[in-house]
């Protein structure tokens, strides 16, 4: 279980430390957009997952609207949270996990940093998975979800808004809760899908 979970804004010096957790503990089909190519950690799917990230450092002003996380689990590197922008006021949450980071409650504490950085920017969550993903299902409900299921797979989900605060604009502090992790339970794993 986890002490304290954070999230700091992804910048050029944390994108390689977030591709050292993928490379390690992580498949690419689960962290990053299909690359052509042999199974595994190819040199052409390092360079694509450097340059999917590096192309959202800018953040809501940039291309693609996107604010990108490190996860932090007592302030080591275990996977990526992003929030992008969505119409009517709306950001879609993903989260990624590598596996040793699973199923020790860290989506569960992530939840609430994620909430109030959207708060924060005045924006509303909404999250997406599939109807066999169960653990992000239930973590989800947790956190006062409403749940809708799209006949085809596709389960989409509308959070509260919560008070917070956040950092928006990367100004290098890390949400943070402390002491706040609980397990999901067993046979439960990663929370949203990237």
């Amino acid at each position: 279980m986890a002490d304290e979970v954070a999230i700091t804004r992804l910048r050029e010096e944390t994108v390689t430390d977030l591709l050292a957790v993928a490379v390690e503990d992580a498949d690419p089909e689960d962290v990053m957009p299909p690359v052509a190519g042999p199974p595994g950690w190819t040199e052409a799917r390092r360079s694509a997952f450097l340059g999917h990230h590096r192309a959202r450092l800018s953040g809501l002003d940039g291309p693609h609207q996107e604010l990108g996380y490190l996860v932090l689990d007592d302030g080591e590197p275990v996977g990526a949270a992003r929030l992008a922008r969505q119409p009517h006021g709306r950001f879609e949450a993903g989260v990624w996990l590598g596996r040793s980071a699973r199923g020790r409650g860290i989506g569960s504490a992530l939840m609430p940093l994620l909430l109030a950085e959207a708060a924060a920017v005045g924006g509303d969550v909404v999250a997406a998975t599939t109807a066999g993903n169960v653990a992000a299902i239930a973590l989800l409900r947790r956190h006062g979800a409403r749940l809708a299921e799209d006949g085809a797979g596709a389960v989409h989900a509308e959070l509260p808004r919560r008070v917070g605060k956040g950092d928006p604009d990367g100004e290098g502090q890390a949400a943070r809760v402390a002491g706040s992790c609980r397990p999901p339970p067993a046979g439960r794993s990663s929370p949203l899908s990237p």
